[in-house]
């Protein structure tokens, strides 16, 4: 059965939808790119582009996506589930795939985001120390989605936020080979493209589209949960910070997008609280529950989402 959350979450004011232009900017900067990449695959099909590209693209895409928002969020992280250790290690590798870093250092960093979201310490809030108008906008923005990797991440690997996977065996030996997990998540689409081409060209272009541009896609796809999401979108649940529902960052990242609702919940194994919020990574929480593969999944009851409903601002009323 699903678990009720217990712990209430800290309130506070709530801003209505964001404005008209930032809504366009924001689809513009979501949707243009991949529109432009999917322009270079047409040129390019059948020359440096096969059906074993697209696949592996797609698929490791999934699958390593899937390890870092099932495995290293709602599992590792918020422990929204519980699982044996075939799924924990399955999830544990797949999210060490997406190359975001290690578990115990993914954790620990997004623990201390939760702690101080959007306050002085936040490692990656665009709203704090960047300076007034358009260019500590800027700056906000630019930090929050890129810069603070080059400067604050990793440093909170300490046991104040992680203390119980500094003491798990699994954890730390799945840490100990993250160099493995890095050369098989560019070596697999490698030894497929190879395998199936039947040529080192092959490979490396099997290698390009599945591996680096594949890691490149998921990356700037989740940054834009701490950027994009804490800047543009919908404030559905009272929650102590600027977090946002976004609906492409939602389907780009498996439903890691719907923001605002995990800030208000951050326990829940759902993002997607309601039914046209299309969250991947739940379904997949569910059918392993379905499975007997988890179990103790937390999501919020009716009444706790009652309660913290945000008002309408004025315009929307």
């Amino acid at each position: 059965m699903d678990q009720p959350l217990e712990k209430p979450v800290e309130i506070a004011t709530v801003r209505g939808r964001t404005s008209l232009v930032s809504q366009v900017v924001t689809v513009a900067a979501v949707v243009i790119p991949p529109f432009g990449l999917l322009s270079a695959m047409g040129l390019l099909w059948g020359v440096a582009f096969h059906w074993v590209d697209l696949i592996l693209l797609v698929a490791l895409y999934l699958l390593t996506a899937l390890g870092n928002a099932v495995g290293f969020h709602r599992y590792f992280t918020h422990k929204s589930f519980e699982t044996g250790p075939v799924v924990k290690t399955a999830l544990a590798v797949f999210g060490s795939m997406a190359m975001q870093g290690p578990i115990t250092q993914w954790v620990t960093d997004h623990r201390k985001h939760h702690a101080l979201s959007d306050k002085e310490g936040d490692p990656h809030s665009p709203h704090v120390g960047h300076g007034e108008g358009v260019l500590g906008t800027v700056r906000g923005f630019l930090h929050s989605h890129v810069g603070w990797l080059f400067t604050l991440k990793g440093l909170e690997r300490g046991r104040e936020y992680g203390k119980d996977l500094y003491e798990d065996r699994l954890v730390r030996t799945i840490d100990r080979l993250y160099i493995l997990w890095v050369v098989l998540t560019l070596g697999i689409p490698f030894a497929v493209g190879f395998a199936v081409g039947g040529s080192v060209v092959r490979g490396f272009e099997a290698m390009v589209w599945g591996g680096l541009l594949r890691i490149f896609l998921y990356q700037h796809a989740t940054f834009s949960v701490n950027s994009i999401c804490h800047m543009f979108g919908r404030k559905d649940y009272r929650s102590r910070d600027e977090a946002r529902n976004n609906w492409l960052v939602a389907v780009l990242v498996l439903g890691e997008g719907w923001h605002n609702n995990h800030h208000a919940f951050p326990s829940s194994a759902r993002h997607g609280l309601h039914r046209w919020q299309v969250d991947v990574s739940w379904w997949v929480i569910r059918g392993l529950e379905k499975l007997g593969l988890a179990w103790d999944v937390k999501r919020p009851t009716l009444g706790q989402m009652a309660r913290r409903r945000a008002q309408a601002a004025p315009s929307e009323a």
